[in-house]
């Protein structure tokens, strides 16, 4: 009996044992006897890189005002300032990486339509010549008939079908 009633303390005692240490931290902190850290940002050394310098010193709007250190101690302001531009910085990056797949898409697409003009560009010569042929074609076949129908009647039908054309002569003033 003895036994069981010691292992249960101990048990008891071993799961108490974290409230134990922040019962006994408070209680070094109300009696003075723990250093107590002090955000006051003394003995604090902040390093800023260069790209984030850069474009702090470049900005137009000059969000970040003052110095990080002012009479040897942080300034938390600026700190914060400083901080928000990196935050800044890395929104911008991310969406440029979003957009450089799409960038690659769109550059695939305008190759292809370019290809593509090319090609309708050279069509539409074709086909512009082949007009061309046809149309000297049929002024050929034409003049044919009327040497043709001269040689036949000893006229050319359709100026004798204006001539005969009452209306056709009428003339307007």
């Amino acid at each position: 009996k003895v036994r069981s009633m010691w292992t249960l303390v101990m048990e008891t005692l071993t799961s108490l044992k974290k409230e134990k240490e922040v019962v006994d931290s408070v209680l070094n902190v109300l009696n003075g006897s723990v250093d107590q850290c002090v955000l006051d940002g003394t003995n604090f050394v902040l390093h800023v890189p260069r790209m984030l310098a850069h474009r702090v010193e470049s900005d137009i709007h000059q969000l970040c005002t003052g110095n990080l250190y002012e009479a040897g101690k942080l300034n938390a302001l600026t700190v914060i300032q400083l901080l928000n531009e990196a935050l800044r910085a890395l929104r911008d990056e991310y969406h440029q990486s979003e957009l450089k797949p799409q960038l690659k898409d769109i550059e695939v697409m305008v190759t292809v339509c370019n290809t593509l003009l090319q090609k309708l560009k050279a069509k539409s010569l074709v086909i512009e010549e082949q007009q061309q042929v046809s149309r000297s074609q049929s002024s050929r076949r034409e003049e044919d008939w009327q040497v043709k129908w001269r040689n036949f009647l000893g006229l050319c039908p359709f100026s004798a079908v204006i001539c005969q054309d009452p209306v056709s002569s009428v003339q307007f003033y």
